[in-house]
């Protein structure tokens, strides 16, 4: 019988996600008002039946920590666990991780206490739904050594990933990285008989999505080496040696790794029908249970928008936005294309009295703000009358005091202060 050990890289210091990543890890970002990044990942393994999970990270973990150990407790009766793995000085090993296999490498002897047959070895920054369970029997049924999800790509899109050439039994027999745009790679075309019914015309490519299933003994071999990075040296060399298949995923992936794709997936849940679906009761996403009350619309016009629980929104007029937990949005403010991370605590009226004596607002969005195209952390303060996104000229991008601009995307920093009336 096959036991399975999950492995969710967390990644190394999430510069892409800057600056959501300042002050916590990639997994711990915070997404579609209630959830973090991590909680994808964590979901498609308990909803597989793969409940014994370890997360690898080393930056900025606290957050991550608390987020795990309040979110996800298994039942005595129960194997299952979520345990974080940061980088840690040992006997034999002293530095940081170096990268992604080198990060699996350093923690064998707490994997091996497990006895697998079987690892799945998943990214922390991805967004998607896959039955796992599926792609385990189709890698115990090709009796493939390693097996590699994989998704159809255009030759466009083909130039920002691994790509690999199959046969018509899908299994891998080279791998190219990151092909440039003049290089003819047609002969690394999907065979036919391999396509898939979701691969539609102009996707003849398969792309490497950074999700491997390994024996057990494969892996410990494939890392008796000083290679450091999976996709770039360990995949690559396993192909020449081991018996690789490909596992072609037929449903929605994005990699929400930059300020740009992470804004534009969670952008996409406020659609009619949105590509990723959380409203799917036979496959939910798991998060932290926080018993906030329900949001409290006074007023509020919402179209196109979610919001999340303990929100407080007071003849706001909001499109195409996403409210996170706990957001408060004062009277006449105007949101379009924003992303509000909300906060982790309510201020009480002493709180606020101090805020005024001090001279700075409320965390939340002050009365009649005009935001556009923004992403606000959580815990920001910002002042009435400021009008942040809306000038036809955008600022540059870069880091200013309290905002960073990436894409022509605004991003106000976590714990920012913006006064009354900026405009920015």
């Amino acid at each position: 019988m096959s036991k399975v050990l999950s492995i969710i890289l967390g990644g190394g210091k999430g510069s892409r996600l800057y600056p959501l990543t300042k002050e916590r890890s990639k997994p711990a970002v915070p997404f579609g008002g209630k959830h973090r990044i991590v909680d994808i990942p964590i979901s498609n393994c308990i909803n597989s039946g793969f409940e014994q999970i370890y997360i690898l990270t080393q930056f900025n973990s606290a957050s991550l920590h608390m987020h795990i150990s309040s979110a996800y407790n298994f039942d005595r009766f129960s194997r299952g666990f979520v345990e974080i793995l940061a980088a840690e000085q040992t006997l034999e090993h002293s530095g940081w991780y170096e990268g992604t296999a080198d990060a699996v490498r350093k923690n064998f002897m707490h994997f091996k206490t497990q006895n697998p047959t079987h690892y799945i070895i998943l990214s922390g920054d991805q967004l998607y739904k896959m039955d796992l369970n599926s792609f385990m029997e189709s890698h115990i049924k090709s009796k493939a050594q390693i097996t590699i999800a994989t998704t159809a790509v255009t030759r466009e899109d083909a130039t920002g990933f691994g790509i690999m050439k199959i046969d018509k039994a899908n299994r891998i027999t080279a791998f190219m990285e990151k092909p440039k745009s003049d290089l003819d790679i047609s002969d690394w075309k999907i065979p036919d008989g391999s396509r898939t019914a979701g691969a539609t015309q102009g996707k003849d490519y398969l792309a490497s999505m950074g999700i491997y299933i390994f024996d057990a003994e494969i892996l410990e071999a494939a890392l008796n080496n000083q290679l450091t990075d999976f996709g770039k040296e360990i995949i690559p060399a396993a192909i020449k040696k081991y018996k690789v298949s490909s596992y072609v995923y037929d449903g929605y992936w994005e990699d929400i790794g930059t300020i740009r794709s992470f804004y534009e997936a969670t952008m996409d849940l406020t659609r009619i029908s949105p590509k990723f679906n959380f409203y799917d009761e036979d496959k939910p996403i798991f998060t932290h249970i926080r018993n906030l009350p329900p949001s409290k619309m006074n007023k509020a016009i919402l179209n196109r928008a979610t919001a999340s629980e303990g929100c407080v929104v007071t003849e706001a007029s909001i499109t195409d936005s996403v409210i996170g937990i706990r957001s408060v949005i004062e009277k006449g403010a105007v949101l379009e294309g924003v992303i509000c991370m909300g906060a982790d605590y309510y201020e009480n009226d002493e709180q606020k009295a101090d805020n005024n004596w001090k001279g700075i607002p409320n965390i939340g969005i002050g009365a009649n703000c005009k935001i556009r195209n923004a992403i606000i952390d959580k815990n920001a303060r910002i002042g009435e009358n400021c009008s942040i996104g809306m000038n036809a000229i955008m600022p540059k991008d870069g880091e200013y005091e309290n905002f960073f601009v990436a894409d022509g995307i605004i991003v106000i920093k976590k714990n920012a202060v913006i006064p009354n009336g900026t405009e920015f």
